[in-house]
């Protein structure tokens, strides 16, 4: 990729999956936009509402005739983060991708500093949670899941569960996610560093969540997600081992 101005790109998508983030995603689209500006001339903002029980679809309903670069996509019911983040994918029409989650815990305004990181060699910029403000049974139990996986999948970020990323589009026209669970993140990493596209890593702030419950860290989810990942280590890792390295 070349840039004639550092600090911008050529055109992004940003997208937030969301689901009962009512209190949360005014603010993450609009710091969106004021984001983007500074990045690019061509950009457009989607939210995927998978499936909301509060406000958020009378909010995303509003805020749809507010701003003209926002498209929201809903899902009629709740299909799972993993689904949502396909959704965005799928959806997303510009070079760059930016994702982050709509609860607020990150600030897309430090979406400039993954732009800065960009280079010609760069293809994913992945964020790294420089604190995690988080009760301190969700900081234990996501240090344990980082660490597993990182182990079992051999992925060699610093924080496999960072949802704070700049991708270029056109890595998900080789790879293809599966997922439906949180597990998609795993599978994500795992496959784009599999296809041999390369990473930068930047550390970015993390915020208490200040509205709605965080939809991963119930044992219901964590049981679900464990039995998927279990399910992607026989695949991605196991078989292709296996079978000499085809899969």
């Amino acid at each position: 990729m070349s840039r004639e101005t550092p600090g911008k790109i050529s055109s992004l998508s940003i997208f937030f999956p969301a689901y009962n983030d009512g209190g949360t995603i005014p603010s993450m689209v609009l710091t969106a936009q004021i984001a983007a500006r500074n990045i690019t001339d061509d950009y457009e903002i989607i939210v995927v509402d998978d499936g909301s029980q509060d406000h958020t679809p009378l909010v995303l309903m509003e805020l749809e005739k507010q701003i003209p670069c926002l498209r929201v996509i809903r899902h009629p019911e709740n299909r799972g983060y993993g689904a949502a983040l396909r959704t965005g994918f799928a959806n997303a029409t510009k070079e760059w991708v930016f994702y982050t989650d709509g609860d607020a815990q990150y600030n897309p305004l430090e979406m400039s500093l993954l732009v800065e990181a960009l280079r010609d060699d760069v293809d994913v910029v992945n964020g790294y949670k420089i604190s995690r403000n988080d009760p301190y049974i969700r900081i234990l139990m996501g240090g344990i899941y980082n660490f597993g996986v990182k182990l079992a999948f051999g992925l060699k970020l610093k924080d496999v569960d960072c949802d704070y990323r700049l991708m270029r589009r056109k890595i998900f026209s080789v790879i293809e996610l599966e997922s439906n669970t949180g597990s998609i993140c795993v599978e994500m990493i795992s496959k784009i560093q599999g296809a041999g596209f390369r990473f930068a890593e930047i550390p970015v702030s993390h915020y208490h969540r200040q509205y709605g419950i965080s939809q991963f860290f119930n044992w219901r989810r964590l049981l679900r997600t464990l039995r998927h990942l279990l399910a992607l280590w026989w695949k991605l890792i196991l078989k292709r081992k296996l079978s000499g390295g085809r899969v």
